[in-house]
């Protein structure tokens, strides 16, 4: 049960949020947490301060319009939403995926609040895309297609107000795209503007690989608190995206196996390990089905639907999407002995599958923690174009470890110092979230 000035707050949320189910769990999800802050700091209630956070301060709405190859003129929806800039500009992702609507990047927003507080770094929280689908479509169309996003978004965004990034749908070749139509509208070569550049022109070592090496830096640190490591762990991951590929990539450097992985159509198992190299020139290159796996590496097998959290496992990383990750299948990881779960997704588990996991004992890492490498190195790829400076893959993934073994420690501290120790969900939450209040206490009612 929530907290009686709490629930109050969240039945405001429903009642003015109506039909966005994905930002009402987000909410609640942190708000769960929240209890023991708002006994022991009653200036955050006195400032309506968590009222003013579920509230974004701005919420963007745009047509779309584009020609595709056979010149039809198209239409999408196009969304930016600026949740809070307390800490600095807003930073969070572009998705472009048909389930877009203002529910998704709404819930996405919220959860980049905490995400971006944890890192540490000076960023506020912010979210956008489109329900415009990239797959199957040309170059050409992609590229009409974000020169006609961007046309309306540039005017909202800026180094020092809103830096976007990629997300689901959204990555090298968009970002480029995008940044053109903004340098060609502009007249500006405003390199902050966007992350997820190329590394020929102004992006960042180790941004490809950084959500997934950082769920993985997240879980090694959990495994140290318990006298363990990586050595012999069986790994499952969703997804076989950016996030899935190089979380598999950095299990493998430290020692462990990554035996599964997925995508929307059904999941692989293989038990000699994952090949690296071919599941990237499946998707990097061939933008292929992981189906096509089972083709080049005979022993694998590939099960065709279901759940690939039917394979047993010591570490599950879902790294695929939202609600992936149901109670049946939590049941499943626990019966299995899975030990730890780290989501490098944005809230792939849904809130019965973390309940089960809290009460079997199973250690659960939050995405606002856990995948907060990402942003975190969007934050240092600024940096570097503040400066006009580029940094060393290796200095780049040290800066990484160092910020995923910070948050991981600030969980830690935080679950402990509030009477919930060990829960890594609400030490997230509220480390995340204190930082955040007291930067909005400091800057008055605004």
């Amino acid at each position: 049960m929530l907290d009686e000035k709490l629930g109050d707050i969240y039945d405001e949320v429903l009642r003015r949020n109506p039909g966005e189910d994905e930002f009402h769990q987000a909410v609640r999800e942190v708000l769960d947490s929240l209890g023991p802050v708002v006994a022991k700091h009653p200036e955050y209630g006195d400032a309506a301060v968590i009222r003013r956070l579920c509230e974004p301060e701005r919420q963007i709405i745009f047509r779309v319009p584009w020609v595709d190859d056979a010149g039809n003129v198209r239409i999408n929806r196009g969304f930016r939403v600026e949740f809070n800039s307390a800490l600095g500009p807003y930073k969070g992702g572009l998705r472009f995926h048909p389930s877009v609507y203002l529910g998704i990047v709404k819930f996405l927003g919220f959860e980049q609040i905490f995400k971006n507080s944890l890192t540490g770094m000076p960023i506020g929280g912010g979210k956008g895309g489109s329900d415009f689908d990239p797959k199957g479509r040309s170059d050409g169309e992609v590229m009409r297609f974000c020169q006609a996003f961007m046309t309306e978004l540039y005017r909202h965004i800026g180094e020092h107000t809103d830096v976007p990034a990629g997300d689901i749908g959204v990555g090298g070749r968009e970002i480029g795209y995008l940044f053109g139509q903004y340098k060609r509208i502009t007249n500006r070569y405003e390199s902050g503007v966007l992350t997820g550049k190329g590394l020929t022109w102004g992006g960042s070592q180790v941004r490809t690989e950084a959500t997934g090496y950082g769920t993985v830096f997240f879980v090694e640190e959990m495994l140290k608190a318990r006298g363990d490591s990586f050595d012999g762990k069986r790994v499952v991951v969703s997804g076989s995206g950016n996030v899935a590929i190089y979380a598999a990539e950095k299990v493998r450097q430290l020692g462990g196996t990554v035996i599964a992985c997925s995508d929307s159509n059904g999941y692989v198992v293989d038990e000699k390990g994952i090949d690296l190299d071919l599941l990237k020139d499946i998707k990097e290159k061939r933008r292929a089905r992981v189906s096509t796996y089972v083709e080049a590496r005979t022993d694998a097998r590939y099960v065709e639907g279901g759940s690939v959290w039917d394979v047993a496992c010591d570490v599950a990383l879902p790294c695929a999407t939202q609600n992936e990750l149901n109670g049946r299948d939590a049941a499943t990881l626990v019966k299995n002995g899975c030990a730890i779960v780290a989501e490098g997704a944005n809230m792939p588990c849904t809130p019965d599958a973390v309940r089960l996991f809290a009460d079997a004992g199973v250690l659960f890492a939050p995405g606002k923690a856990a995948n907060a490498g990402g942003v975190a190195t969007s934050a240092l790829e600024m940096q570097q174009n503040a400066s006009r400076d580029s940094w060393s893959f290796d200095h780049t993934e040290r800066r990484l470890a160092d910020i995923m073994h910070g948050i991981h420690d600030r969980c830690l501290e935080s679950a402990e110092l509030y009477g919930k120790p060990g829960n890594y969900l609400a030490g997230a939450n509220i480390a995340g979230f204190i930082q955040v209040a007291d930067a909005m206490l400091a800057l008055g009612v605004i």
